[in-house]
Protein backbone atom coordinates (compact mmCIF):
# COMPACT_ATOMS: atom_id res chain seq x y z
CA UNK A 1 0.00 0.00 0.00
CA UNK A 2 1.18 3.54 -0.76
CA UNK A 3 2.10 5.73 2.17
CA UNK A 4 -0.15 8.71 2.93
CA UNK A 5 2.55 11.11 1.70
CA UNK A 6 2.56 9.58 -1.77
CA UNK A 7 -1.19 9.16 -2.15
CA UNK A 8 -1.93 12.81 -3.07
CA UNK A 9 0.54 12.67 -5.97
CA UNK A 10 -0.68 9.24 -7.01
CA UNK A 11 -4.31 10.35 -6.87
CA UNK A 12 -3.51 13.41 -9.00
CA UNK A 13 -1.66 11.22 -11.51
CA UNK A 14 -4.53 8.72 -11.62
CA UNK A 15 -7.04 11.53 -12.15
CA UNK A 16 -4.90 12.91 -14.97
CA UNK A 17 -4.38 9.58 -16.73
CA UNK A 18 -7.99 8.51 -16.34
CA UNK A 19 -9.51 11.76 -17.61
CA UNK A 20 -6.95 11.80 -20.44
CA UNK A 21 -8.29 8.45 -21.64
CA UNK A 22 -11.91 9.50 -21.16
CA UNK A 23 -11.43 12.76 -23.04
CA UNK A 24 -9.38 11.07 -25.75
CA UNK A 25 -12.38 8.85 -26.42
CA UNK A 26 -14.76 11.79 -26.34
CA UNK A 27 -12.59 14.01 -28.55
CA UNK A 28 -11.95 11.40 -31.22
CA UNK A 29 -15.71 11.22 -31.63
CA UNK A 30 -15.91 15.01 -31.86
CA UNK A 31 -13.09 15.12 -34.42
CA UNK A 32 -14.54 12.25 -36.42
CA UNK A 33 -17.96 13.98 -36.37
CA UNK A 34 -16.39 17.04 -37.96
CA UNK A 35 -14.38 15.05 -40.52
CA UNK A 36 -16.06 11.78 -41.55
CA UNK A 37 -18.97 10.37 -39.52
CA UNK A 38 -21.62 12.22 -41.51
CA UNK A 39 -20.31 10.69 -44.72
CA UNK A 40 -20.13 7.16 -43.26
CA UNK A 41 -23.36 7.01 -41.26
CA UNK A 42 -25.58 9.79 -42.68
CA UNK A 43 -24.88 9.98 -46.43
CA UNK A 44 -26.34 13.04 -48.16
CA UNK A 45 -25.49 15.19 -51.17
CA UNK A 46 -25.45 18.30 -48.94
CA UNK A 47 -22.29 18.51 -46.78
CA UNK A 48 -24.07 20.81 -44.29
CA UNK A 49 -26.74 18.15 -43.71
CA UNK A 50 -23.99 15.55 -43.25
CA UNK A 51 -22.26 17.70 -40.67
CA UNK A 52 -25.43 18.59 -38.77
CA UNK A 53 -26.45 14.92 -38.57
CA UNK A 54 -23.02 13.94 -37.24
CA UNK A 55 -23.02 16.81 -34.74
CA UNK A 56 -26.52 15.68 -33.73
CA UNK A 57 -25.11 12.33 -32.57
CA UNK A 58 -22.32 14.31 -30.89
CA UNK A 59 -24.98 16.23 -28.93
CA UNK A 60 -26.76 12.98 -27.97
CA UNK A 61 -23.77 12.05 -25.81
CA UNK A 62 -24.25 15.27 -23.87
CA UNK A 63 -27.97 14.66 -23.33
CA UNK A 64 -27.07 11.50 -21.41
CA UNK A 65 -24.59 13.29 -19.16
CA UNK A 66 -26.93 14.99 -16.62
CA UNK A 67 -28.70 11.70 -15.93
CA UNK A 68 -25.33 9.98 -15.60
CA UNK A 69 -24.19 12.75 -13.27
CA UNK A 70 -27.19 12.08 -11.04
CA UNK A 71 -26.69 8.30 -11.01
CA UNK A 72 -22.93 8.34 -10.48
CA UNK A 73 -23.21 11.28 -8.08
CA UNK A 74 -25.62 9.28 -5.93
CA UNK A 75 -23.42 6.19 -6.01
CA UNK A 76 -20.21 8.17 -5.53
CA UNK A 77 -21.55 9.91 -2.43
CA UNK A 78 -22.96 6.63 -1.09
CA UNK A 79 -20.32 4.04 -2.04
CA UNK A 80 -17.17 6.04 -2.71
CA UNK A 81 -15.29 7.78 -5.50
CA UNK A 82 -12.91 4.99 -6.50
CA UNK A 83 -15.52 2.36 -7.44
CA UNK A 84 -17.26 4.80 -9.79
CA UNK A 85 -14.02 5.72 -11.54
CA UNK A 86 -13.20 2.09 -12.28
CA UNK A 87 -16.67 1.57 -13.75
CA UNK A 88 -16.66 4.70 -15.93
CA UNK A 89 -13.36 3.94 -17.61
CA UNK A 90 -14.56 0.43 -18.55
CA UNK A 91 -17.80 1.82 -20.00
CA UNK A 92 -15.97 4.38 -22.09
CA UNK A 93 -13.38 1.94 -23.42
CA UNK A 94 -15.98 -0.60 -24.50
CA UNK A 95 -18.25 2.00 -26.13
CA UNK A 96 -15.45 3.69 -28.06
CA UNK A 97 -13.98 0.43 -29.29
CA UNK A 98 -17.48 -0.58 -30.38
CA UNK A 99 -17.80 2.55 -32.54
CA UNK A 100 -14.63 1.55 -34.34
CA UNK A 101 -16.22 -1.80 -35.17
CA UNK A 102 -19.57 -0.49 -36.43
CA UNK A 103 -20.54 -1.19 -40.06
CA UNK A 104 -21.26 1.80 -42.28
CA UNK A 105 -24.69 2.90 -43.53
CA UNK A 106 -23.82 1.42 -46.91
CA UNK A 107 -23.32 -2.00 -45.27
CA UNK A 108 -26.00 -2.10 -42.57
CA UNK A 109 -28.50 0.56 -43.51
CA UNK A 110 -30.44 2.25 -40.69
CA UNK A 111 -28.94 -0.08 -38.05
CA UNK A 112 -25.55 1.62 -38.48
CA UNK A 113 -26.65 5.08 -37.23
CA UNK A 114 -28.84 3.45 -34.57
CA UNK A 115 -25.80 1.59 -33.25
CA UNK A 116 -23.76 4.80 -33.39
CA UNK A 117 -26.32 6.69 -31.31
CA UNK A 118 -26.53 3.87 -28.73
CA UNK A 119 -22.76 3.73 -28.24
CA UNK A 120 -22.58 7.52 -28.15
CA UNK A 121 -25.10 7.50 -25.29
CA UNK A 122 -22.86 5.07 -23.38
CA UNK A 123 -19.92 7.42 -23.97
CA UNK A 124 -21.98 10.25 -22.53
CA UNK A 125 -22.93 8.18 -19.49
CA UNK A 126 -19.26 7.36 -18.88
CA UNK A 127 -18.02 10.94 -19.06
CA UNK A 128 -21.03 12.06 -17.03
CA UNK A 129 -19.86 9.94 -14.13
CA UNK A 130 -16.12 10.32 -14.65
CA UNK A 131 -15.48 14.02 -14.22
CA UNK A 132 -16.82 14.54 -10.72
CA UNK A 133 -15.08 11.49 -9.31
CA UNK A 134 -11.72 12.37 -10.87
CA UNK A 135 -11.84 15.94 -9.56
CA UNK A 136 -12.71 14.76 -6.06
CA UNK A 137 -10.12 11.97 -5.92
CA UNK A 138 -7.45 14.55 -6.72
CA UNK A 139 -8.72 17.41 -4.55
CA UNK A 140 -9.80 15.34 -1.53
CA UNK A 141 -6.39 13.66 -1.35
CA UNK A 142 -4.63 17.04 -1.58
CA UNK A 143 -3.16 19.13 1.25
CA UNK A 144 -5.57 21.82 2.46
CA UNK A 145 -3.84 24.73 0.71
CA UNK A 146 -3.18 22.90 -2.58
CA UNK A 147 -6.64 21.66 -3.54
CA UNK A 148 -6.94 23.99 -6.55
CA UNK A 149 -3.63 22.85 -7.98
CA UNK A 150 -4.25 19.12 -7.42
CA UNK A 151 -7.80 19.33 -8.81
CA UNK A 152 -6.37 20.95 -11.95
CA UNK A 153 -4.73 17.62 -12.84
CA UNK A 154 -8.15 16.15 -13.51
CA UNK A 155 -8.77 19.12 -15.82
CA UNK A 156 -5.41 18.54 -17.50
CA UNK A 157 -6.81 15.34 -18.96
CA UNK A 158 -8.87 17.41 -21.39
CA UNK A 159 -5.95 18.90 -23.38
CA UNK A 160 -3.92 15.69 -22.99
CA UNK A 161 -6.79 13.65 -24.40
CA UNK A 162 -7.24 16.12 -27.23
CA UNK A 163 -3.52 15.95 -28.04
CA UNK A 164 -3.75 12.18 -28.34
CA UNK A 165 -6.90 12.48 -30.45
CA UNK A 166 -5.29 15.03 -32.78
CA UNK A 167 -2.15 12.89 -33.15
CA UNK A 168 -4.30 9.87 -33.95
CA UNK A 169 -6.34 11.69 -36.58
CA UNK A 170 -3.32 13.48 -38.01
CA UNK A 171 -1.81 10.06 -38.66
CA UNK A 172 -4.91 8.52 -40.23
CA UNK A 173 -5.76 11.59 -42.34
CA UNK A 174 -2.39 11.12 -44.06
CA UNK A 175 -3.86 8.01 -45.67
CA UNK A 176 -5.43 8.13 -49.10
CA UNK A 177 -8.97 9.65 -48.86
CA UNK A 178 -10.60 6.35 -49.84
CA UNK A 179 -8.61 4.44 -47.21
CA UNK A 180 -9.41 7.02 -44.54
CA UNK A 181 -13.15 6.85 -45.34
CA UNK A 182 -13.16 3.05 -45.50
CA UNK A 183 -11.13 1.97 -42.45
CA UNK A 184 -8.57 4.60 -41.43
CA UNK A 185 -10.96 6.63 -39.24
CA UNK A 186 -11.68 3.49 -37.19
CA UNK A 187 -8.12 3.06 -35.88
CA UNK A 188 -8.24 5.82 -33.22
CA UNK A 189 -11.44 4.26 -31.83
CA UNK A 190 -9.95 0.77 -31.69
CA UNK A 191 -6.91 2.07 -29.80
CA UNK A 192 -9.23 2.93 -26.90
CA UNK A 193 -9.28 -0.68 -25.71
CA UNK A 194 -5.55 -0.60 -24.96
CA UNK A 195 -5.81 2.76 -23.18
CA UNK A 196 -8.67 1.43 -21.05
CA UNK A 197 -6.46 -1.34 -19.65
CA UNK A 198 -3.71 1.16 -18.80
CA UNK A 199 -6.16 3.38 -16.96
CA UNK A 200 -7.59 0.49 -14.95
CA UNK A 201 -4.16 -0.59 -13.73
CA UNK A 202 -3.30 2.93 -12.55
CA UNK A 203 -6.62 3.54 -10.80
CA UNK A 204 -6.52 0.27 -8.89
CA UNK A 205 -3.44 1.56 -7.06
CA UNK A 206 -5.11 4.63 -5.52
CA UNK A 207 -6.81 4.56 -2.12
CA UNK A 208 -10.32 5.86 -1.58
CA UNK A 209 -10.60 9.59 -0.87
CA UNK A 210 -9.69 10.28 2.80
CA UNK A 211 -12.46 12.88 3.09
CA UNK A 212 -15.07 10.37 1.91
CA UNK A 213 -13.66 7.69 4.24
CA UNK A 214 -14.07 10.09 7.16
CA UNK A 215 -17.69 10.80 6.19
CA UNK A 216 -18.35 7.05 5.91
CA UNK A 217 -16.62 6.37 9.24
CA UNK A 218 -18.92 8.85 10.98
CA UNK A 219 -21.96 7.37 9.24
CA UNK A 220 -22.70 10.78 7.74
CA UNK A 221 -23.36 9.72 4.15
CA UNK A 222 -26.68 10.94 2.75
CA UNK A 223 -29.36 8.38 1.95
CA UNK A 224 -30.50 10.32 -1.13
CA UNK A 225 -27.62 12.70 -1.92
CA UNK A 226 -28.99 13.97 -5.25
CA UNK A 227 -32.33 14.95 -3.75
CA UNK A 228 -30.62 16.52 -0.74
CA UNK A 229 -28.11 18.53 -2.77
CA UNK A 230 -30.87 19.88 -5.03
CA UNK A 231 -32.94 20.84 -1.97
CA UNK A 232 -30.15 22.42 0.09
CA UNK A 233 -27.56 23.56 -2.48
CA UNK A 234 -29.58 24.57 -5.55
CA UNK A 235 -27.87 27.97 -5.71
CA UNK A 236 -24.43 26.36 -5.72
CA UNK A 237 -25.55 24.06 -8.56
CA UNK A 238 -26.92 26.99 -10.58
CA UNK A 239 -23.88 29.23 -10.19
CA UNK A 240 -21.38 26.40 -10.66
CA UNK A 241 -23.12 25.32 -13.87
CA UNK A 242 -23.00 28.87 -15.20
CA UNK A 243 -19.38 29.35 -14.11
CA UNK A 244 -18.07 26.39 -16.10
CA UNK A 245 -19.96 27.32 -19.32
CA UNK A 246 -17.09 28.71 -21.37
CA UNK A 247 -14.76 26.04 -19.98
CA UNK A 248 -16.99 23.38 -21.53
CA UNK A 249 -18.60 24.98 -24.58
CA UNK A 250 -15.54 27.03 -25.51
CA UNK A 251 -13.40 23.97 -26.19
CA UNK A 252 -16.00 22.46 -28.48
CA UNK A 253 -16.27 25.80 -30.25
CA UNK A 254 -12.52 26.05 -30.89
CA UNK A 255 -11.68 22.36 -31.28
CA UNK A 256 -14.78 20.90 -32.95
CA UNK A 257 -16.78 23.60 -34.71
CA UNK A 258 -13.62 25.43 -35.84
CA UNK A 259 -12.57 22.40 -37.90
CA UNK A 260 -15.81 22.60 -39.85
CA UNK A 261 -15.68 26.40 -40.11
CA UNK A 262 -12.21 26.68 -41.60
CA UNK A 263 -12.53 23.67 -43.93
CA UNK A 264 -15.97 24.53 -45.31
CA UNK A 265 -15.90 28.34 -45.22
CA UNK A 266 -12.21 29.24 -45.37
CA UNK A 267 -11.05 26.55 -47.80
CA UNK A 268 -8.30 25.40 -45.43
CA UNK A 269 -7.25 21.75 -45.54
CA UNK A 270 -8.05 19.31 -42.73
CA UNK A 271 -4.35 18.64 -42.16
CA UNK A 272 -3.63 22.35 -41.69
CA UNK A 273 -6.30 22.97 -39.07
CA UNK A 274 -5.38 19.77 -37.22
CA UNK A 275 -1.74 20.90 -37.10
CA UNK A 276 -2.89 24.30 -35.85
CA UNK A 277 -5.06 22.81 -33.13
CA UNK A 278 -2.26 20.48 -32.07
CA UNK A 279 0.02 23.44 -31.32
CA UNK A 280 -2.81 25.28 -29.56
CA UNK A 281 -3.61 22.27 -27.39
CA UNK A 282 0.05 21.83 -26.49
CA UNK A 283 0.08 25.44 -25.27
CA UNK A 284 -3.09 24.74 -23.31
CA UNK A 285 -1.51 21.67 -21.71
CA UNK A 286 1.45 23.76 -20.56
CA UNK A 287 -0.58 26.75 -19.40
CA UNK A 288 -3.24 25.01 -17.32
CA UNK A 289 -1.03 23.99 -14.35
CA UNK A 290 0.55 27.45 -14.43
CA UNK A 291 -2.92 28.98 -14.27
CA UNK A 292 -3.74 26.88 -11.20
CA UNK A 293 -0.53 27.99 -9.48
CA UNK A 294 -1.20 31.64 -10.34
CA UNK A 295 -4.77 31.34 -9.04
CA UNK A 296 -3.53 30.02 -5.71
CA UNK A 297 -1.30 33.10 -5.40
CA UNK A 298 -3.75 35.82 -6.44
CA UNK A 299 -6.95 34.20 -5.16
CA UNK A 300 -9.10 31.77 -7.10
CA UNK A 301 -12.17 34.03 -7.26
CA UNK A 302 -10.31 37.03 -8.67
CA UNK A 303 -8.44 34.84 -11.16
CA UNK A 304 -11.68 33.28 -12.42
CA UNK A 305 -13.35 36.66 -12.86
CA UNK A 306 -10.35 37.94 -14.82
CA UNK A 307 -10.25 34.95 -17.18
CA UNK A 308 -14.01 35.13 -17.76
CA UNK A 309 -13.72 38.82 -18.68
CA UNK A 310 -10.79 38.17 -21.02
CA UNK A 311 -12.69 35.30 -22.65
CA UNK A 312 -15.45 37.75 -23.59
CA UNK A 313 -12.92 39.74 -25.63
CA UNK A 314 -10.81 36.99 -27.19
CA UNK A 315 -13.07 35.73 -30.05
CA UNK A 316 -12.69 38.98 -32.00
CA UNK A 317 -8.91 38.85 -32.51
CA UNK A 318 -9.25 35.08 -32.97
CA UNK A 319 -11.55 35.40 -35.98
CA UNK A 320 -9.54 38.26 -37.47
CA UNK A 321 -6.37 36.17 -37.34
CA UNK A 322 -8.12 33.00 -38.57
CA UNK A 323 -9.38 35.03 -41.53
CA UNK A 324 -5.80 35.66 -42.68
CA UNK A 325 -5.51 31.93 -43.52
CA UNK A 326 -1.88 32.12 -42.40
CA UNK A 327 -1.19 29.09 -40.23
CA UNK A 328 1.01 30.99 -37.77
CA UNK A 329 -1.53 33.77 -37.30
CA UNK A 330 -4.39 31.27 -37.14
CA UNK A 331 -2.55 29.38 -34.41
CA UNK A 332 -1.92 32.59 -32.48
CA UNK A 333 -5.56 33.66 -32.70
CA UNK A 334 -7.03 30.36 -31.54
CA UNK A 335 -4.33 30.01 -28.86
CA UNK A 336 -5.24 33.41 -27.36
CA UNK A 337 -8.83 32.27 -26.86
CA UNK A 338 -8.02 28.73 -25.72
CA UNK A 339 -5.29 29.62 -23.22
CA UNK A 340 -7.61 32.19 -21.64
CA UNK A 341 -10.66 29.95 -21.31
CA UNK A 342 -8.49 27.02 -20.22
CA UNK A 343 -7.23 29.13 -17.32
CA UNK A 344 -10.80 29.27 -16.06
CA UNK A 345 -11.27 25.58 -16.81
CA UNK A 346 -8.17 24.59 -14.83
CA UNK A 347 -9.23 26.42 -11.69
CA UNK A 348 -13.01 26.11 -11.65
CA UNK A 349 -13.11 22.41 -10.69
CA UNK A 350 -11.46 22.80 -7.30
CA UNK A 351 -13.24 26.10 -6.70
CA UNK A 352 -16.73 24.73 -7.27
CA UNK A 353 -16.02 21.50 -5.35
CA UNK A 354 -15.33 23.49 -2.17
CA UNK A 355 -18.76 25.14 -2.46
CA UNK A 356 -20.46 21.82 -1.58
CA UNK A 357 -20.34 19.81 1.68
CA UNK A 358 -18.28 16.62 1.43
CA UNK A 359 -21.19 14.18 1.75
CA UNK A 360 -22.99 15.80 -1.22
CA UNK A 361 -20.00 16.90 -3.27
CA UNK A 362 -19.94 14.21 -5.98
CA UNK A 363 -23.64 14.79 -6.70
CA UNK A 364 -23.36 18.58 -6.57
CA UNK A 365 -20.44 19.11 -8.93
CA UNK A 366 -21.56 16.35 -11.29
CA UNK A 367 -25.04 17.85 -11.65
CA UNK A 368 -23.66 21.34 -12.22
CA UNK A 369 -21.01 20.36 -14.75
CA UNK A 370 -23.02 17.82 -16.70
CA UNK A 371 -26.07 20.07 -16.85
CA UNK A 372 -24.16 22.84 -18.59
CA UNK A 373 -22.36 20.33 -20.81
CA UNK A 374 -25.75 19.12 -22.05
CA UNK A 375 -27.15 22.62 -22.54
CA UNK A 376 -24.12 24.44 -23.93
CA UNK A 377 -21.33 21.94 -24.70
CA UNK A 378 -23.23 19.56 -26.93
CA UNK A 379 -25.17 22.26 -28.78
CA UNK A 380 -22.30 24.66 -29.45
CA UNK A 381 -21.05 22.96 -32.67
CA UNK A 382 -24.64 22.81 -33.96
CA UNK A 383 -25.34 26.46 -33.17
CA UNK A 384 -21.99 27.45 -34.69
CA UNK A 385 -22.74 25.48 -37.85
CA UNK A 386 -26.19 27.08 -38.19
CA UNK A 387 -24.81 30.58 -37.62
CA UNK A 388 -22.00 30.04 -40.12
CA UNK A 389 -24.47 28.77 -42.73
CA UNK A 390 -26.97 31.61 -42.16
CA UNK A 391 -24.37 34.40 -41.97
CA UNK A 392 -22.07 33.00 -44.66
CA UNK A 393 -18.86 35.01 -44.86
CA UNK A 394 -19.52 36.86 -41.57
CA UNK A 395 -17.72 35.95 -38.37
CA UNK A 396 -19.19 38.60 -36.04
CA UNK A 397 -22.29 36.53 -35.06
CA UNK A 398 -19.98 33.65 -34.15
CA UNK A 399 -17.79 35.92 -32.02
CA UNK A 400 -20.85 37.35 -30.26
CA UNK A 401 -21.99 33.81 -29.47
CA UNK A 402 -18.60 33.08 -27.87
CA UNK A 403 -18.85 36.31 -25.86
CA UNK A 404 -22.29 35.32 -24.59
CA UNK A 405 -20.95 31.97 -23.35
CA UNK A 406 -18.14 33.80 -21.51
CA UNK A 407 -20.58 36.27 -19.94
CA UNK A 408 -22.59 33.37 -18.50
CA UNK A 409 -19.38 32.09 -16.89
CA UNK A 410 -18.65 35.51 -15.39
CA UNK A 411 -22.14 35.58 -13.87
CA UNK A 412 -21.61 32.11 -12.37
CA UNK A 413 -18.17 32.90 -10.94
CA UNK A 414 -19.49 36.03 -9.23
CA UNK A 415 -22.36 34.02 -7.74
CA UNK A 416 -20.05 31.26 -6.50
CA UNK A 417 -17.69 33.80 -4.97
CA UNK A 418 -20.57 35.31 -3.01
CA UNK A 419 -21.80 31.91 -1.80
CA UNK A 420 -18.32 30.81 -0.77
CA UNK A 421 -17.96 34.07 1.14
CA UNK A 422 -21.21 33.38 2.99
CA UNK A 423 -20.05 29.82 3.73
CA UNK A 424 -16.72 30.92 5.18
CA UNK A 425 -18.49 33.51 7.35
CA UNK A 426 -20.62 30.86 9.08
CA UNK A 427 -19.58 29.74 12.57
CA UNK A 428 -17.69 26.47 12.47
CA UNK A 429 -20.53 24.55 14.10
CA UNK A 430 -22.83 25.48 11.21
CA UNK A 431 -20.57 24.17 8.45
Amino acid sequence: MQTSSTQPRRAAAAAFVGTTIEFYDFYIYATAAALILGQVFFPSSDPTVNTLAAFGTFAVGFIARPLAGMVFGHLGDRLGRKKMLLLTIVLMGLATTGIGLLPSYASAGIWAPIGLVALRIIQGISVGGEWGGAVLMASEHAPARRKTFYASFAQLGSPAGLLLALIAFRLVTSLEPAQFADWGWRLPFLASGVLMLIGLVIRFGVDESPEFKEVARRGATAQYPVAEVIRTCWRQILFAACAVTIGSAGFFFTNTFMITYVTQYQGISRATILDCLFVVTLLQFISQPLSALLAERMGEGRFLMLTALLSMVMPYPMFVLVGTQNILLMTLGIAMAVVTLSGLYAVIAGYMAQAFPTHLRYSGISLAYQLICAIAGGTTPIIGTLLAAHFAGQWLPLALFFTLLSAVSLFGVCGLARLRGEHSALPQSAI
